[in-house]
Formats: C-alpha cells, structure tokens, sequence
C-alpha cells in the first residue's frame, strides 16, 4: 500500500488533504501538534526516522499569531525560525521519499502579497519555498514532483484568529466565499490521481482571484 504523511493533517486544510488521500487508498499518517511540533528539531528528526519509506510527504503547519514588526521578541524568531523553516528542511532531507512520489508544500499567498502583520509567517515560508524550488532540480530526475499550494482565504481555525467579521470579509472576496479546506485536499488528490507529473518546482494560487500580483 502506497503511504502518505499529513504533517498538521487532523483538521483544517490537512485533513482537507488527509482524507482526500485516504479516499484514493493511501494509507496516511496525518499528525496533530500533539504529536508532533516542527518547532521541535528532536522530535521532528525522530519522526521521520519513524516513517520509514513514504509516497507523498505534505508539508504543513499552523502560522505564527498576528504581529507587528517591532513587537516581535527574539524567541518568537526562533521559534518560528524552527517551526516554519529548519524543522520543514529537516523533513524534506531526511524523509524517504520513494521514486515518482510527491512533496506539497502548504505556505500562504502571503508570501507574494505579504500582509505586514504577519511578518513572521511571510519570512520563513518564502525562505522554505526557496529551499523547496532548489530541491525540486534534485528529486526530479527521480520523477517526484514538488508543488508549493499558497493558500488564501480558507475556512480554518486559523483564518477566525484573523478576521473579526467573517459574514463581511467573505462579501469582501471576489468569489463572495473563503474556500473549504476540502476543495485543496480536492486539488492534492486530482494530481496525484491522474499521475501529473510534470507540474513540479511551481507554486499554485489557491486564493479565488483575491491576490492583486501577475505571476
């Protein structure tokens, strides 16, 4: 049987993506902060030593709160440092990806757009994107794709942290509506479905038309 590992896929746009691969038969291991936390360089190393070989790895977490620049305190860069960046490297290194397998990444459309609030979300995950564009030349003559989803307005735990209003701010959208965490596990599942390969080393804009950027 083919395996998967959902890193943050018990709930919200993990398990979104968790349950779509479970429905196409893989057998996923979908974690919870509880069992583990990227921040965590010892648990994350003991972790994938633990997965063994694996088909898809899904790289995703929770984003840090909302703050200002000048608020920000030297564990919080550290933390976050660990948690959105060092400790995703170390997975992505270590993991025992088979051939013609995949890797999605889980970031923000912030990360084109950046929201000066979210600073500390913005810096390390498009430093990781990086990583992961570079690493997509490594793993591709083994035929696994790497695809960086940037999510926007999605119905999450962590999207009510953010909005006050929810009923005004999704009149706000373009699409008058925040996506559902369902609609991306959709997207993963369609890909790896229909064996679409060579969509690798890209990022994908899942935001509904509300980003203002191009490319």
């Amino acid at each position: 049987m083919k395996k998967a590992t959902v890193l943050a896929g018990s709930r919200g746009i993990g398990a979104g993506i968790s349950n779509s691969l479970k429905s196409l038969g893989f057998d996923v291991t979908a974690t919870s902060s509880n069992d583990l936390d990227t921040s965590d360089i010892d648990s994350v190393l003991k972790f994938v030593e633990d997965q063994g070989e694996i088909d898809i790895l899904v790289l995703n977490t929770g984003g840090p709160p909302a703050k200002k620049f000048f608020d920000i305190q030297i564990s919080e860069w550290d933390k976050y440092y660990r948690q959105l960046f060092l400790g995703f490297c170390l997975m992505l290194q270590k993991s025992k990806i088979r051939d013609n397998g995949y890797v999605f990444l889980v970031s923000s459309f912030n990360i084109k757009e950046p929201n000066p609030d979210l600073v500390l979300s913005n810096s390390f995950r498009i430093a990781f994107v990086s990583v992961l564009k570079s690493v997509s030349k490594i793993l591709a003559p083994r035929g696994i794709s790497c695809i960086n989803i940037a999510p926007g307005p999605i119905k999450t735990d962590r999207l009510n942290t953010l909005v006050e209003d929810m009923e005004a701010f999704e009149k706000s959208l373009p699409m008058k509506r925040a996506a559902e965490p369902e609609e991306i596990g959709r997207f993963v599942s369609s890909i790896v479905e229909n064996d679409i390969s060579y969509l690798s080393g890209v990022t994908i804009n899942f935001d509904g038309a509300a980003s203002n950027y191009v490319l």
